[in-house]
């Protein structure tokens, strides 16, 4: 059973999602809340596996309130739901550590399958989707990003960040393949690799980058400047 906080500051919007989600066998949702400070206490409280939050709250917005979530409670999955899939809201959420967002026109099928999606450790939000949500927000990067060393070079010595350091050359190849929006089987055609393989440096990449999920993997190329808007 996977559990659900629902985060909304309309309480309407909260029992619409109830419904939808309770209905199925496999998801139950455990709490609810109106606002981002009573979320976070309400994650401490009740650990929910998977936390459905509205990016736009009175007090504590829903940025900074999974900004507080992750860092306290590293194994809770943000999911959150905006009104527009390409806006600052949506940008930010990702860099505070959502594992994706969900437009809140979904439908009920795809309230779900996000829910499991976002559970089981992936991310709802397409490598694609999140490489045009940083090209479009590039001035918010740290001027690091912006000046980042395009391709060439090996982990750490492409940007002098030590997150990268630890990565092989292949495993930063494959990284650049992941910032730039490609699949696994698409890495593999690319690099002439078997699937599997690429699955298992992309695990690799994930594990020595203390990241969760691609986007976040994604968020850190562009923020260390191993790749940069424009191209990687």
């Amino acid at each position: 059973m996977t559990t659900v906080l629902l985060v909304d500051d309309q309480a309407l919007v909260r029992m619409g999602f109830r419904l939808i989600l309770d209905g199925s066998d496999d998801l139950e949702v455990v709490g609810e809340a109106g606002d981002g400070r009573t979320a976070v206490d309400q994650v401490a409280a009740l650990r929910p596996d998977v936390v459905l939050m509205d990016v736009r709250m009175p007090g504590v917005d829903g940025i900074e309130a999974t900004r507080r979530v992750v860092a306290a409670h590293p194994e809770v999955r943000v999911l959150i739901l905006t009104t527009f899939d390409l806006d600052e809201h949506a940008f930010a959420a990702l860099r505070a550590g959502a594992s994706g967002f969900l437009l809140k026109d979904a439908t009920p099928a795809e309230l779900a399958a996000a829910v499991r999606t976002v559970a089981s450790g992936e991310s709802v939000v397409s490598p694609r989707v999140t490489r045009r949500l940083l090209e479009l927000f590039a001035g918010s990067l740290p001027s690091g990003a912006a000046a980042g060393a395009g391709s060439g070079g090996a982990g750490g010595a492409a940007t002098g960040d030590p997150r990268l350091a630890a990565l092989t050359p292949r495993e930063t190849e494959v990284l650049r393949c992941v910032a730039d929006g490609l699949s696994n089987a698409e890495i593999a055609t690319r690099l002439f690799l078997s699937e599997a393989t690429v699955k298992t440096h992309v695990g690799r990449v994930l594990a020595k980058l203390g990241v969760r999920d691609r986007v976040q993997a994604v968020v850190l190329a562009y923020e260390t400047g191993l790749v940069r808007a424009g191209g990687a």
